[in-house]
């Protein structure tokens, strides 16, 4: 069956992860992180993508960006970014090969329905995944920009890695107030439904919006995009497992 193929907008925010060759690490110490950024550093410079907030995990990578009109510019960044660090790898721990997974996924985001969630969900992974129990501990993120207005964590930069998006500069009218208005939206936990969202359309690389998102892709792009479970509806499945499990002590099975 043939890939779809990605969706790549002007100015349509852009939520993209890339994840290590069958799930391995990618990241091995604090000097990969730091050259990991800096690369990417140079790279939004050079493709003028701007990022809005990023996560690097163990054995994966969540970016938020926005693309130029010129929308190839996604990929290249990508594709350069990507060589660079793989060289400085396999250099490094005298290895060979890939790094990563030949295909990023990604999922172009309705901005005022879904930019901050999905923010949120990608500043969240590392407290998801037991690594820390607040988002302001983990170093490698964009949060502690967000929440605290700490600088980047690496020194020498080409430039600053995170440029908000007007959504966050309207959370107030100073720093401190956006700051204090953003800690506040971590307060309650992101909301399971919307998390299952950004996940389907992200696993799936189809947008993430309502009826007149969808509608807008699909004049853009000539097909309907949108992102859809697969297999039988969730409630039939249900259904069927409830009927054949009468008399059986256990609960059914959770999908998806």
């Amino acid at each position: 069956m043939p890939r779809r193929p990605r969706i790549h907008l002007p100015e349509v925010p852009l939520h993209i992860v890339q994840r290590g060759h069958n799930r391995d690490s990618c990241f091995f110490c604090d000097e990969d992180y730091s050259a990991y950024l800096t690369w990417l550093a140079d790279g939004l410079r050079d493709t003028g993508c701007q990022l809005h907030a990023h996560v690097l995990m163990t054995n994966h990578v969540h970016l938020l960006l926005t693309p130029p009109a010129q929308v190839e510019s996604v990929p290249r960044l990508l594709i350069m970014l990507g060589r660079r660090y793989v060289q400085y790898i396999n250099k490094a721990y005298r290895r060979t090969g890939t790094l990563w997974d030949s295909r990023y996924k990604s999922s172009s985001i309705q901005s005022e329905a879904y930019l901050l969630s999905c923010q949120r969900y990608i500043e969240l992974n590392p407290v998801r995944a037991g690594m820390v129990d607040d988002p302001a501990h983990y170093p490698w993120s964009s949060y502690r920009s967000h929440a605290l207005g700490v600088g980047d964590p690496v020194a020498a930069l080409s430039q600053p890695l995170i440029t908000p998006h007007p959504l966050y500069l309207g959370l107030g009218a100073d720093a401190g107030s956006r700051q204090a208005a953003y800690r506040a939206l971590f307060r309650c936990e992101l909301d399971r439904e919307a998390i299952s969202h950004i996940r389907l359309a992200l696993n799936q690389s189809q947008p993430l919006g309502d009826a007149r998102f969808l509608d807008r892709i699909e004049q853009m792009v000539g097909v309907r995009r949108e992102a859809r479970p697969r297999g039988r509806p969730r409630k039939l499945v249900a259904a069927e497992d409830a009927g054949s499990m009468v008399g059986a002590h256990s609960g059914l099975l959770e999908f998806g």
